[in-house]
């Protein structure tokens, strides 16, 4: 009888244990590089580098917590390769709302270009397929200043990665000649390969303003690196002259998390300020990348310099994906 109960009790525990093995197995994260979140209309759409040899997929939320997809109008692409310029490499998109329509700006085979649709599930196609700039460049980032003039940052190469800015003419399909500028390369010690893979680089720029100053954030070391981190400059103009931030990086790894950077922000339902970005899938694995969100603020400096730039809930929590 004995016998019997402890088999009866065994098969009980392995039941359950299976039950919740089989629910923790149906969890899954969110696995974007170079995450971009786009608020339209109170529903959330995600966008990132995944299948990048395919194109740029789209998810979304109501509440930033909840995710569905992919959700993109072509077998969960926004945006396939056979509608653009390029064959690969699809990485870093942002998606912005403007003249009625919807414009992508991403990167494939190392140049930077632009696509429009009416809608931000797609399909994103090109009418006329060249890349924005002829030159080599990735991770662009468009930003509209209050006087309407168009700003687009983007990392270009030379003995590492450099943020350089030009404008865009209104049509935001074309570059205004001459415009070209450089920003800024890496500077501060935390910004340089201490780990293989070694490098110097500055890249995902993303503009922020605030009490009329320029706050572009940047990611700087390598992304395979575990020390990649998020900080930021700030200019007086657009076009600087930029002078970064002395508590940088704002967002960096730790024993729990490693590799974060390539960061957007956006304004959520409550009009709070939110910064997504990704992480390494483990200390231990770079890849697939995980997409992490925080809430963020700009916090009084009390020796009297410019406000800071600060999350307010460092998140080491994934975002799930249903």
């Amino acid at each position: 009888m004995m016998r019997l109960i402890s088999l009866l009790i065994l098969s009980v525990n392995l039941f359950f244990f299976a039950s919740a093995q089989e629910k923790t197995d149906k969890i899954s994260f969110m696995q974007f590089g170079d995450p971009f979140i786009l608020n339209h209309e109170g529903t959330y759409y995600m966008y990132g580098t995944m299948d990048a040899d395919r194109g740029i997929k789209v998810y979304e939320s109501k509440d930033l917590k909840n995710w569905t997809g992919p959700v993109g109008a072509a077998n969960g692409f926004a945006l396939v390769k056979d509608d653009v310029w390029g064959n690969d490499k699809f990485w870093a998109p942002e998606i912005y709302y403007l003249n009625n329509q919807f414009y992508m700006f991403f990167s494939v085979e190392e140049h930077i270009a632009v696509a429009t649709s009416k809608s931000p599930l797609g399909p994103f196609k090109q009418d006329n397929k060249t890349p924005l700039l002829e030159t080599g460049a990735i991770d662009t980032h468009l930003f509209i200043d209050d006087d309407g003039r168009k700003y687009l940052y983007y990392v270009a190469f030379n003995n590492g990665n450099l943020i350089w800015m030009c404008e865009l003419n209104d049509d935001l399909l074309s570059v205004k000649k001459n415009t070209e500028q450089f920003c800024f390369v890496c500077s501060q010690d935390w910004e340089f390969s201490k780990k293989e893979p070694v490098a110097n680089i500055n890249e995902g720029p993303f503009m922020l303003k605030h009490n009329g100053l320029y706050y572009l954030a940047y990611s700087a070391n390598h992304f395979a690196n575990p020390d990649y981190g998020i900080g930021y400059a700030i200019a007086p103009g657009p076009v600087g002259p930029w002078t970064k931030y002395a508590g940088n990086p704002i967002v960096g790894s730790d024993e729990n998390i490693k590799g974060t950077g390539h960061c957007a922000f956006f304004t959520d339902n409550d009009k709070m300020l939110n910064v997504v970005y990704h992480s390494h899938f483990s200390p231990e694995k770079v890849h697939p990348r995980l997409v992490h969100i925080s809430q963020c603020k700009f916090i009084e400096d009390l020796n009297g310099g410019p406000d800071i730039l600060s999350l307010t809930d460092p998140s080491i929590t994934p975002v799930l994906v249903n």
